[in-house]
């Protein structure tokens, strides 16, 4: 956990430091029982917004989040805070040995306004940095329409110079080919050309 936090301040022990005290004092009151239970989030866990299945060429476990599914009107911001940290700690105790990092494909299909929420996006972002720095590995954009830019112009001076290094964005004519670059057919979801099945973070 050290290393990740210096890892996400370039080595700077103070701020490291500053950041990793920030965190252990979010983390206690935000999460005062040590974990968010799934009976708090039901309502996000029943869209199935975000899977989990298989693992790319570096051993690194592979989500698939559906932004289509998730709609502002869904519950407070705070119950969407609850459902990220529930399923990044859940991402984080499956990890295998020796990882750290884990492979994310968000799937825009499907996505318009009505499911844009940017409070919400830069939530994730926030929790993702501050509290879970150098677990993302890449972030694969899918599917995303160009309505999408719009929110993306707005989100996209929040990410720190690290996390936009790890950002692709695909084109629909070379998604199964530029996955397959990083992730074996035999692990790919199968909804991309692969041969896994997707399954809900609850159930993992």
């Amino acid at each position: 956990m050290i290393r990740r936090f210096l890892r996400a301040r370039d080595l700077d022990i103070e701020k490291a430091s500053a950041m990793l005290l920030k965190y252990l004092s979010w983390r206690r009151d935000f999460v005062p029982n040590g974990l968010i239970s799934e009976s708090e989030i039901q309502n996000h866990l029943a869209k199935n917004i975000l899977n989990m299945q298989g693992f790319d060429k570096k051993g690194r476990p592979i989500l698939v989040a559906f932004a289509s599914r998730h709609k502002p009107s869904d519950g407070t911001l705070e119950d969407f805070k609850r459902f990220v940290v529930y399923c990044l700690d859940k991402i984080c105790a499956k990890m295998p040995k020796g990882h750290e990092k884990f492979v994310y494909i968000g799937d825009l299909q499907g996505w318009g306004y009505s499911c844009s929420d940017i409070r919400a996006y830069l939530a994730c972002l926030s929790i993702l940095q501050d509290c879970f720095p150098e677990r993302l590995g890449k972030l694969y954009i899918v599917h995303a329409p160009k309505l999408f830019m719009t929110v993306w112009k707005v989100v996209y001076p929040f990410i720190d110079d690290n996390t936009k290094k790890k950002i692709v964005f695909v084109e629909n004519k070379n998604l199964t080919s530029t996955l397959l670059d990083e992730i074996d057919k035999s692990q790919l979801p199968d909804i991309y050309g692969g041969k896994l099945p997707l399954v809900p973070i609850q159930d993992c």
